[in-house]
């Protein structure tokens, strides 16, 4: 019997396929072969052979040996979603290569960065049989890896098809967000092997084998494309059938393709912008610009008295303004407006204008003056949180200055409906005075996802990206658009399968989210009947409501922060604690967890001007910032435990690290308690993070009642990244095993002691990291609030023994990539997942 010898394309770890992270690869989906975990970065030729061209797939390159075999060489787990960055192929389509031939250089560094794992899998996906293989081993490149059976003849293939032939054809719409790449092109495959029928697809004139992952891979074919399918055979309609489970079936191609989308027919990748995630979800609608002209000013003025009159009438009127909307606003907008309000009466402002009027300029250019002296010294911090203040001034400036000019403040553009906003940046007086029902999302050119408008946006539920670059102003009024705030990406005049594609989508994720919050208000429990705590985070008294209409089953973390921050003077005992009592109230006899302020580093205040500082988030921070400043905190404290019950209270104190420092606390607090006639005071309770708390966990616990984990800071500290760092963000990741090893450290003190522990953090609020903190012994999460209907879902889907198992085999993995991959596999394999919706 002839045979073929394959040599290891790659350096590295060969595993076996049932190890890959992806069940279309491991259950031999795609094809029979093995997968190797790559040390080097250059994919060589594993025989003579020929390349077969794959239209937009610099990811995978597949080699016909001169016997007929087809070997894919696939590099990377969902590497399609790079779209080429990190590859750069060596070789044509179609080019006659040598063993050992170096074929594709690729960036391992990025591949594992961003893509679910660097593992690539070598696959034979034509007729042929596997006589021996290397498993488990490291080879290096040109070492054996395969040896193959001859092909066998072509006249067994499709035997199974009898009977009269039948020829029928049908249209669908591809419903995967990147197309038939790799894993659904094996998933067609899968569904058709059973049938004898011939099946192939039609893709803008060109044709393929749908039985083929290679051959359909090689189509091209994009998210939203309506391709057809032509099935001859006398099971044919059975095969068309088998196809209608995977892709969206439509009448026939009766849409007319748009200039972006033609555009695609003759480019590896669509008309898109790639952009950052503000608001998470995502929209289908119209693009509306919203280009904001500066206002002209006159610079000189016609006498002191008339200017300063003018400017104050202009100020007072903008003023009165922000406070009707804030008096009428709930939760962030709320919080927002009223912080706008106090700083369009910063003395600070105002001292600055009357020194230009002073000297003979107008109310205009005075005001303008000042607002942008103020933003100069904010970009000369070269914080980035501290540069997205810079929108809230840039709004002060405009409001007054239409007032100057006489514009009607409550002037308000009419909106089409389903209109996804597109700007510059889009400001917050801007937004809050817009017809919301009529938003369907927005995307900005420049801005962060901690901005003001993110974060309105976010609370409104609107999807928004943010820092998309100039390309998105230049998108003409009423272009069709689908934005994808899930993935980061606006995709410019989709076709009309497309769009129906992602409506599909969202109508299927309403149904699910109305399903989960119909099913939250219970207690939530393990399907083994482990209780797991849901509570909400919580910023101020108008989100509570919202909270408990979620299922909330208490507050895990009050930021207080909400009552101090962009105002003059700090609140005092009495309005703090009607702000806490208001919170408990509204809770009923749910508990609520009041963190102490926590101040210092990306969140300054101007009444407590902090020292100056190289890295602020290595200085004052948290405890540390109100034990320098204890009469702020006493006064808190005071406040707190005037709430009534005070035993539906707990006090959490953030940024620990110092044993003495929970102990003048609790100082504090029994002389508070003495004070104000109280026997008992509430639980107190520490925050984990940084690894000195964690790894001190077991000595904290016998100073707190509780602890609650703030994995965002957790992680920052822990892996050495800024998580306001716009390089970064993409790379900070809670679930990297080094955070997760110290989350695992302090729940199992806190279960040694028989003491609470929480998450608290983001990491609380993402459903992938669920079954893993129960793994790890955390039977209570702190989410946001819209976030915890799904939470409930999920935990009452798990079995914590099997969550144990999870969270164990997480502590191995070498990054987040693979603890993601590890836990979307782990999940795949207990619930089939839909195409195309997100779980």
């Amino acid at each position: 019997m002839t045979t073929m010898l394959l040599q290891s394309p790659l350096a590295g770890w060969v595993l076996p396929l049932a190890e890959v992270p992806d069940p279309v690869f491991a259950q031999r989906m795609a094809g029979d072969g093995v997968a190797i975990d790559a040390t080097g970065n250059m994919l060589h030729a594993p025989c003579d052979g020929e390349i077969v061209p794959m239209q937009a797939a610099k990811h995978a390159i597949t080699i016909r040996t001169p016997g007929g075999h087809d070997i894919l060489m696939h590099v990377g787990i969902d590497t399609v979603q790079l779209a080429g960055a990190g590859f750069e192929s060596l070789v044509q389509p179609g080019a006659k290569v040598k063993s050992g031939q170096a074929l594709l250089r690729f960036d391992l560094d990025l591949i594992a960065r961003r893509a679910k794992s660097a593992v690539t899998p070598i696959l034979l996906t034509s007729e042929g049989e596997i006589l021996r293989r290397c498993e488990s081993r490291l080879v290096c490149v040109g070492d054996f890896l395969l040896e193959l059976a001859a092909v066998p003849g072509t006249s067994a293939v499709h035997s199974a098809a009898t009977g009269p032939a039948h020829h029928l054809s049908r249209f669908f719409a591809v419903p995967f967000d990147h197309g038939l790449h790799a894993r659904p092109a094996a998933q067609v495959a899968a569904a058709l092997r059973p049938f004898g029928a011939t099946v192939t697809l039609v893709s803008r004139g060109r044709t393929g084998n749908a039985k083929s992952t290679v051959a359909t891979m090689s189509l091209g074919i994009h998210c939203g494309e309506v391709i057809e399918a032509k099935a001859v055979g006398s099971d044919a309609a059975a095969a068309l059938a088998a196809l209608a489970g995977l892709l969206a079936p439509v009448s026939g191609p009766t849409h007319t393709l748009s200039a972006a989308a033609k555009l695609r027919e003759t480019s590896d990748t669509p008309a898109r912008i790639d952009a950052v995630v503000a608001s998470r979800g995502a929209a289908v609608g119209i693009a509306v610009q919203l280009a904001e002209p500066e206002m002209a000013v006159v610079e000189q003025g016609v006498g002191l008295a008339h200017e300063n009159a003018a400017l104050q009438a202009a100020v007072g009127a903008v003023r009165a303004r922000l406070q009707r909307l804030a008096d009428t606003a709930m939760g962030e907008q709320q919080t927002i407006l009223a912080a706008h309000v106090e700083l369009i009466q910063d003395p600070e402002l105002a001292d600055r204008a009357e020194t230009w009027l002073a000297r003979g300029k107008s109310a205009g250019y005075a005001w303008r003056e000042s607002v942008r002296s103020t933003i100069d010294a904010l970009k000369e911090l070269g914080d980035a949180r501290m540069l997205e203040r810079v929108a809230d001034f840039r709004d002060l400036e405009n409001q007054v200055l239409r007032a100057l000019a006489g514009n009607d403040p409550d002037a308000v553009r009419t909106l089409p409906d389903r209109a996804i906003l597109l700007a510059d940046e889009i400001l917050p007086s801007q937004l809050v005075a817009l017809d919301k029902r009529r938003i369907a999302g927005i995307c900005t050119a420049r801005g962060g996802p901690t901005s003001h408008v993110a974060i309105i946006a976010a609370a409104l539920g609107i999807p928004a990206l943010v820092a998309a670059g100039p390309r998105v102003l230049a998108v003409d009024d009423g272009t069709a658009l689908i934005l994808d705030a899930d993935h980061g990406v606006l995709y410019l005049a989709p076709t009309e399968a497309e769009r129906a594609a992602m409506e599909h989508k969202l109508a299927t994720r309403a149904a699910r989210h109305v399903a989960d919050v119909a099913a939250a208000q219970p207690d939530s429990e393990s399907a083994d009947r482990v209780r797991i705590k849901v509570y909400a985070n919580l910023g101020g008294l108008a989100e509570a409501a919202h909270a408990i209409a979620n299922g909330a089953e208490g507050c895990g973390l009050l930021r207080s922060e909400f009552l101090f921050l962009e105002r003059h003077a700090p609140p005092d005992e009495d309005e703090q604690w009607r702000e806490y009592q208001g919170i408990a109230t509204a809770l009923g006899k749910r508990p609520l967890t009041i963190r102490t302020l926590d101040i210092g580093g990306d969140k300054p205040i101007p009444y407590l001007p902090l020292p100056r500082e190289d890295n602020p988030a290595l200085g004052l921070r948290g405890l540390r910032t109100s034990l320098w400043q204890p009469a702020l905190l006493r006064t808190q404290l005071r406040a707190i435990l005037r709430v009534t019950p005070l035993d539906q209270c707990r006090i959490l104190l953030p940024m620990v690290t110092d044993l003495d420092d929970i102990r003048t606390v609790q100082r504090i607090i029994d002389e508070l308690r003495r004070e104000l006639g109280i026997e008992k005071g509430p639980s107190l309770g520490a925050m984990i993070e940084t690894p000195a708390s964690a790894l001190l966990a077991d000595q904290l616990l016998r100073e707190v009642d509780f602890l609650s984990i703030g994995t965002n800071d957790l992680s920052q500290y822990t892996l050495a990244m800024d998580r306001g760092h716009p390089e970064l963000a993409g790379r900070l990741d809670a679930l990297h095993p080094a955070v997760l090893r110290l989350i695992a450290t302090a729940a199992e003190a806190a279960n040694r002691h028989g003491k609470e522990i929480a998450v608290c953090g983001g990491l609380g609020s993402d459903t992938a990291a669920i079954p893993i903190l129960i793994g790890l012994g955390v039977h209570e999460v702190s989410a946001v609030p819209a976030t915890i209907p799904r939470i409930k879902r999920v935990i009452r889907s798990l079995d914590s023994m099997a969550c144990r198992d999870l969270a164990q085999q997480a502590l191995v993995c070498a990054n987040a990539n693979m603890v993601r991959a590890l836990v979307e596999r782990w999940t795949s394999a207990r619930t089939p997942a839909s195409p195309g919706v997100t779980p």
